[in-house]
């Protein structure tokens, strides 16, 4: 199923300075200072490993979903609250990865703005990584942008800032992780065969993966389900389906995995 689309009208046709101009005075009142918030989303669709992008208002560039922090809120708080906005989800996987705080990260993208200008303060930028269910994103344009679209992270546009290394960031991370922590549950369906499990990691991993071996390992972990159906349709041998075991998996997100890729 694809994702939907939902427009923010308000403000849709006012000019991106004129937004954050306006905005400016409110966000002084309501922000926690210096520190904000960007999120590299992850999906899983049509064998390809994708993240949510947005073009800025106004500008040829691309950004990753962002915000800042309510001054009475948590950081984790703030990142749900930001990604429920962009992609209507809720009780989505979060991992806080990485602060990005370089002097001048954002001074050229704001350079034509007053100093006085919220957006143009010096922020340190916690970053977040997602993984959501993609039959389940509802894509949000807001009042800051002009698209909010699905990228394969193998054909991503222009970034603004340092967006590009907060993604470069983001995907290192994921990597390293699935050499101890079960990767998968908040990408793929409920039900999976074992092919799109494994084209999953040979994405993420950026290499091919012994078939055969990547079923022992997999099943070694004991956090599948193999369900009593099938995938129909195709030439070959309908593949069987399996659910994630939720609590065995719960388990290994705290515990950690034997052995990784």
């Amino acid at each position: 199923m694809d994702s939907k689309w939902y427009f923010c009208n308000e403000l849709s046709t006012m000019e991106l300075k004129k937004i954050i101009e306006e905005k400016s005075q409110e966000s002084w009142e309501i922000y926690l200072p210096s520190i904000s918030i960007d999120c590299v989303v992850f999906g899983f669709h049509d064998a390809t490993l994708k993240v949510l992008v947005l073009k800025m208002k106004d500008k040829n560039l691309w950004g990753l979903p962002g915000g800042y922090v309510n001054k009475l809120e948590n950081l984790s708080e703030a990142a749900s609250r930001i990604l429920k906005k962009r992609t209507g989800a809720e009780n989505i996987y979060l991992n806080q990865f990485r602060a990005f705080g370089d002097l001048d990260r954002s001074e050229g993208f704001f350079e034509e703005y007053a100093d006085t200008v919220w957006n143009k303060q010096r922020f340190v930028s916690i970053g977040f990584y997602a993984l959501v269910d993609y039959s389940k994103v509802n894509l949000i344009i807001d009042n800051f942008s002009d698209a909010c679209e699905w990228k394969s992270i193998e054909e991503l546009p222009e970034f603004m800032m340092d967006h590009q290394t907060i993604f470069n960031t983001a995907l290192i991370t994921l990597r390293k992780q699935l050499n101890d922590k079960p990767i998968g549950y908040n990408l793929l369906p409920e039900k999976f065969t074992m092919p799109e499990l494994q084209k999953l990691y040979e994405i993420i991993l950026g290499k091919k993966l012994n078939r055969g071996n990547f079923y022992r390992k997999m099943l070694r972990y004991d956090i599948l389900f193999k369900l009593d159906e099938s995938r129909k349709g195709g030439a070959h041998k309908a593949p069987d389906l399996y659910q994630f075991d939720l609590e065995k998996y719960e388990v290994a997100l705290k515990e950690g995995l034997n052995n990784g890729w």
